[in-house]
Order: C-alpha cells, then structure tokens, then sequence
C-alpha cells in the first residue's frame, strides 16, 4: 500500500496549490501571445483558476483514493486506480472551472467553447503525468525522512546501550548478604531489583514522568541496601501536565550521579523538585569544585537534544549541587 499511497501533509497540498497556482498563471501568457484578442486580465484569472480548481480536485481525489479505495481493493489494481484518480483531477477541475466561468463574458471562454472538452482530456492526461512525477517526489521524500528517523533511532538506542548500570553488580553483592543476614530483606531487593530491570528494557525512549519516578525511588531503594538507608530521596512536584513525558534514566542517572559523587559518609539528601517545564535534582552531599560531564551526563546531554525535548544545566546554590533539565513544548 506504501509504494503507491501517496502521503502528502495538509502543508504540502498549500505548497501544491499555490505552485498550480503559479503554474496556471504562467500558461496564461501563452494565450496571451496566442491571441491579442485574449490580452486582459480575464485570461489570467480563467488560466490561475483553473490550476487551483484542478489542484483541489486532486486533493479530494488522492484523500478519498487514499482512505477510501485503495485499502479496499487488490493491489493489482492500484496503479490503475490511481491512473483514473488523477486523469479525473485535471478532466473534472477543468470542467468545473469552465462551468463556473461560462456565464461570464470572458474573451477566453467564447475562445475555448468548442474545444474546452478536449482540453479537459488533455488536462487529464497532464495531471496524470504530474501526478507521476510528484508520486516519485514525496516518495523520495518520506523515505529520506525514515531512513533519517532510522538513524536517530539507532543513535539514541546507542547512547542507550552507554548506559550501563555499574549499580547492577554492587546491588547483586548486597543481596547476596543480606541472603545470610535478613532474608526478607533480601526477597525485596530481589523484587525491587527485577521490577527496575523490567522497567529498564522498556523499549520506548520516552516514558511518562510518573514511571521515571518510579524507577528512581526502585532505585534509590536498592542503592541503600548498601548505604544502609543513608540516602533519603525526596520529591517536590507541582505538575498541572500529567502527561509530561522524559527521556528514560534521566532522572535516575542524576540521582546516581548525585550518589556517586556526592555521597560522603554521611546521610546524603537527594531532591527532585519538579515544575512544569523543569526538573531539579540537589543533593547536599560534595560539591565538585570543576565538574567534568563524564559518559553518563554527556549521554544525557545528547539524548535531551536528539529527542527534541530539552537541555541540561547545572549550577551550585545555597551549597547544594544543582542539576536542572529544562524540558522544551510544555
């Protein structure tokens, strides 16, 4: 269906009807230099028309051809139908157009009336051939477009595939003692730790706002299986959007970058303030007085860009190191 559907957006049926535009205004000069009986404005109007009457029938047709008959039929028949759809753009456009300007005293309308039907078939022909040739164009088009969003999406998966999380192995040696030490302690790590991994291969590079969360508190859960509960994660949200959506392990590698770095032996806060457009992550823990982005924020950095959703800044206030995506369309 793809190969001969012809995708056009609403932007682009402007741009053809303003091209058929200027194309019908161009044909009027060679009726001009035809004829000096035809010299006037009238001619330009018919001939202008007249190419955005055929181009809005073209769009009527390729719509219906699209939704309507080509799922319905057999793809042998496609190009044939798409032949008879584009034939009757020009043949019934130009016809309508005629009809309309027939009751004026237009010079061009006594100067076609007994040949405007074969022009019509003509004109049938000529957006047929067209209609070819603007087929092959959006064609071309679109693959360019899905082969450009194919290496986005290889891109992003691969920034993805950097984000390896080191937590993984220290988390599995936690649990492993707390086997011999607190089994229901370790039954709910086990747990805790299935459910991030089962959220972690999600698929999708944007998740709600409300799983990332959830991942992050899954996280932190696991994470003070060594710290012994000396890291506290506190959420400030003040959304009216609940459908805000964020690049997965985003807030999460900040958190974990706040434990890495900023983990002193003592009780590490953690904050995620949360506003419509921003998302803050703080911690009271080390300040880093030169802060070099490593892989995972400068992984985050490039996803926040190639997923069109935001940025990534950092600055230190009232001595807490502050992360702050600021999200982009909310």
């Amino acid at each position: 269906m793809d190969s001969v559907k012809l995708k056009i957006s609403y932007k682009d049926w402007l741009y053809i009807i303003l091209i058929g535009a200027l194309f019908g205004f161009l044909i009027s000069f060679f009726f001009l230099f035809l004829d000096k009986s035809l010299r006037g404005i009238s001619t330009v109007v018919f001939s202008t028309c007249s190419a955005i009457s055929i181009s809005f029938f073209a769009f009527i047709f390729i719509t219906l051809s699209n939704e309507l008959v080509l799922p319905k039929i057999k793809e042998k028949f496609w190009i044939l139908m798409s032949f008879i759809f584009s034939f009757l753009s020009g043949f019934l456009g130009f016809c309508f157009n005629y009809y309309l300007f027939s009751k004026t005293d237009f010079t061009i309308i006594e100067y076609i009336s007994d040949f405007w039907f074969y022009i019509s078939i003509i004109s049938g022909f000529l957006t047929f051939l067209i209609g070819l040739i603007l087929h092959q164009f959006i064609a071309m088009k679109y693959k360019n477009e899905s082969i450009n969003s194919e290496i986005l999406e290889s891109k992003i998966k691969a920034l993805e595939s950097e984000l390896n999380p080191h937590f993984l192995f220290n988390a599995l040696n936690s649990i492993s003692e707390l086997i011999y030490l607190d089994k229901q302690k370790a039954e709910k790590a086990t747990l805790d730790l299935s459910k991030f991994l089962r959220n972690a291969i999600n698929k999708d590079s944007l998740i709600p706002l409300k799983t990332e969360l959830e991942m992050v508190k899954t996280y932190v859960g696991i994470e003070n299986i060594r710290f012994d509960n000396n890291i506290e994660l506190i959420i400030i949200s003040n959304i009216k959007n609940k459908e805000i959506i964020v690049p997965k392990f985003s807030i999460q590698l900040l958190v974990e970058n706040a434990i890495k770095h900023g983990y002193d032996s003592k009780k590490l806060n953690i904050e995620i303030k949360i506003d419509n457009d921003t998302i803050i992550v703080l911690n009271n823990g080390k300040i880093s007085e030169k802060l070099i982005f490593g892989t995972g924020l400068s992984n985050l950095e490039r996803r926040l860009v190639l997923l069109k959703v935001g940025k990534l800044s950092y600055n230190t206030k009232n001595d807490k190191m502050n992360f702050v995506i600021s999200l982009e369309g909310k």
